[in-house]
C-alpha cells in the first residue's frame, strides 16, 4: 500500500482531485447509510442538497489528495491571518489550533510545521494494522508529531504547550467516552471533546481557529486563521458548547467543503482514560 501511495504521489494535484471527485460520488451513490447521514446532517444545519452538493466531490478529494500530502512534494499553501501566530509566538505562548472536518485539515498542520516549527496533532490510531502503519509512516514528517487519544497523548500535548509549542485538534471529532460532554452542534446534542478547552486553560495557550480551504483546480490550499473571541468558559459543558459554536461559524464559511457524511452525532465509544 505504501508503494501505491508513493506512486500516486507523483501525480499532479489536479489529477488526484479529479479522481477524488469520482470516488466521492461512487461512495455517495453506493452507500445508502452514508448518503442518509450526509443529507440528514446537512438538513440539521439548515442546508438543502443544492447548497452542499459540491461536498460530495470534496469528500472524495480529501482521499484523493492524501498520497500527495503524505508522500509527495510540498503543495502550494497560502496564508490568511498568520499575524495571529506571529503574535502568540512573540508573547511566548503555546498555540491550540482548533480545526473542524472542513477542507483539508492535513494541510494546516503540515503548513505550520514547515513554516513555524514543531506542532503536535491529536489523532485516533486506525484500527486496522495496515492502515495504522501507512498513516504513521506518512505523518512522520519534520516538526510534525502525533499524540494518541490516551493519557500519554494528553501529557504529550500539555508538555508541548508548556514549552511554547503548538498543538492541533479536530474538536468536532467524537471523543471516546469520558473525554467529552454533550453540547449542541447545529441545534442537536453531540458528544464533544473537552480536551481543547482544558489544554488552553491549564497552559495559558492562545486558541486559534484554523481550516485549510481547498482551492479550485488543484491550485493548492489557503490556510485561514481566526482568533478565539472572548474567554473560554470554566465549566466543561459550557466550554464544549462554545467550541461547537465556533466550529459552526467556520463550517458556514464554506459548507461545500465540510464532511457532512461524518457521524457527528454518534454515541461515544467506551474505554477512554478519564
Amino acid at each position: 500500500m505504501k508503494d501505491l501511495f508513493r506512486l500516486l504521489a507523483r501525480l499532479p494535484l489536479p489529477v488526484l482531485h479529479a479522481a477524488g471527485v469520482m470516488l466521492g460520488w461512487v461512495a455517495f451513490l453506493a452507500s445508502p447509510t452514508y448518503r442518509r447521514r450526509f443529507v440528514a446532517n446537512a438538513r440539521q444545519a439548515g442546508y438543502g442538497m443544492g447548497a452542499v452538493l459540491g461536498a460530495v466531490g470534496e469528500a472524495g478529494k480529501l482521499v484523493g489528495e492524501a498520497p500527495r500530502l503524505w508522500f509527495g512534494k510540498p503543495v502550494t499553501l497560502l496564508w490568511e491571518g498568520e499575524h495571529l501566530i506571529d503574535q502568540a509566538r512573540a508573547d511566548g505562548r503555546g498555540i491550540v489550533f482548533l480545526t473542524p472536518h472542513l477542507g483539508c485539515f492535513e494541510a494546516t498542520a503540515q503548513g505550520y510545521a514547515s513554516r513555524y516549527g514543531r506542532i503536535t496533532v491529536l489523532y485516533r490510531p486506525a484500527r486496522k494494522a495496515w492502515l495504522r502503519d501507512l498513516v504513521d509512516t506518512a505523518r512522520a514528517r519534520p516538526n510534525l508529531a502525533t499524540a494518541p487519544t490516551t493519557l500519554a497523548g494528553v501529557k504529550q500535548m500539555l508538555k508541548a504547550l508548556k514549552g511554547g509549542e503548538a498543538v492541533g485538534l479536530l474538536p468536532d471529532q467524537v471523543p471516546p467516552e469520558g473525554l467529552g460532554a454533550w453540547a449542541p452542534f447545529f441545534g442537536k446534542p453531540a458528544y464533544t471533546m473537552t480536551l481543547s478547552a482544558r489544554l488552553a486553560q491549564q497552559t495559558g495557550a492562545a486558541v486559534l481557529l484554523a481550516w485549510g480551504e481547498r482551492l479550485a483546480w488543484g491550485r493548492g490550499f489557503r490556510i485561514r486563521l481566526r482568533a478565539w473571541p472572548g474567554e473560554l468558559a470554566a465549566e466543561p459543558a459550557a466550554a464544549a458548547a462554545q467550541v461547537n459554536a465556533r466550529m459552526e461559524e467556520l463550517v458556514r464559511e464554506c459548507p461545500r467543503q465540510y464532511l457532512w457524511g461524518y457521524a457527528r452525532y454518534k454515541t461515544p465509544a467506551a474505554g477512554a482514560v478519564r
